[in-house]
């Protein structure tokens, strides 16, 4: 009676152990995993505007000319040759690529160094050719073609990523890559920014909401991100780590219900 009492209240130690073991494995620190860990200042959030994009070399753009005179336009929307979109795989666009001397050739002007203006300024430069001396109250419809940024480390789907329009954030981008992994480094994102001439390391903090009201916050096109994995946590330890607590809760509670069973058998 007392083996079988002592066995009883092995098999109940045992799995104990194992109940203990499962818990410290799904046990995590959700500081880690949190945004936005202080309050909101809703009064500055509300006057952050995007900036306008600036174009860069390597940018396709579409550019058509409308004016009062249909047919003095024309020769200013002709057909423009097709280009790559550079990913060796994608369909080329028909635009105007511009060139590492930040030029495009444009349809009845010839070259124009456009490279760090927004759209707002190329139109500046197009009425400067243009507007009274050849077209009467010309107009313009641009738009940028093949607007990407680039997401690695710590996400779930790294990788190029299509921009679905000229204005993104930081938590968008995030969300198209399919928001971070359990091991995502968020107080210290990397954006890699290509300017004319030069390139800027951006590290922002996406567990404090002063993001949201600052400069970063919204992405250029072309940017780089990389997120960083929590330091001193390598996944693929984490993963061995779990696979030997798994195994480990395995032969405990196989053990527990052969002890059990025997237990009942002596009786």
């Amino acid at each position: 009676m007392n083996s079988a009492s002592a066995a009883f209240r092995l098999s109940r130690v045992i799995l104990a152990a194992s109940l203990l073991l499962t818990l410290m494995l799904s046990c995590r620190d959700t500081r880690q995993l949190t945004y936005f860990q202080n309050g909101l200042d809703t009064a500055r959030i509300n006057r952050m505007k995007a900036p306008e994009l600036l174009i860069q070399k390597g940018d396709i753009l579409s550019i058509v000319v409308y004016s009062d005179n249909p047919k003095a336009t024309e020769i200013y929307n002709q057909p423009v040759l097709s280009v790559g979109t550079g990913s060796g795989s994608g369909p080329a666009i028909s635009g105007y690529q511009v060139d590492d001397d930040g030029l495009i050739l444009f349809q009845g002007l010839g070259p124009l160094k456009i490279e760090g203006l927004t759209k707002k300024q190329l139109i500046e430069v197009l009425n400067s050719k243009l507007k009274d001396s050849v077209l009467q109250n010309p107009y313009y419809n641009i738009r940028f073609l093949n607007l990407k940024l680039s997401i690695v480390g710590e996400v779930k789907q790294p990788g190029p990523i299509s921009m679905p329009s000229e204005k993104i954030n930081i938590l968008e981008a995030i969300s198209l890559a399919g928001d971070f992994t359990d091991y995502a480094q968020r107080d210290s994102v990397l954006i890699i920014r290509e300017n004319i001439d030069t390139r800027e390391l951006i590290t922002v903090n996406l567990s404090k909401t002063d993001i949201l009201s600052s400069s970063n916050y919204f992405l250029q096109h072309n940017d780089i991100i990389v997120v960083r994995a929590i330091p001193k946590k390598s996944p693929a330890t984490d993963q061995v780590t779990q696979r030997n607590v798994a195994i480990a809760t395995s032969i405990l509670s196989a053990a527990a219900i052969l002890i059990n069973t025997i237990v009942i058998l002596t009786r």
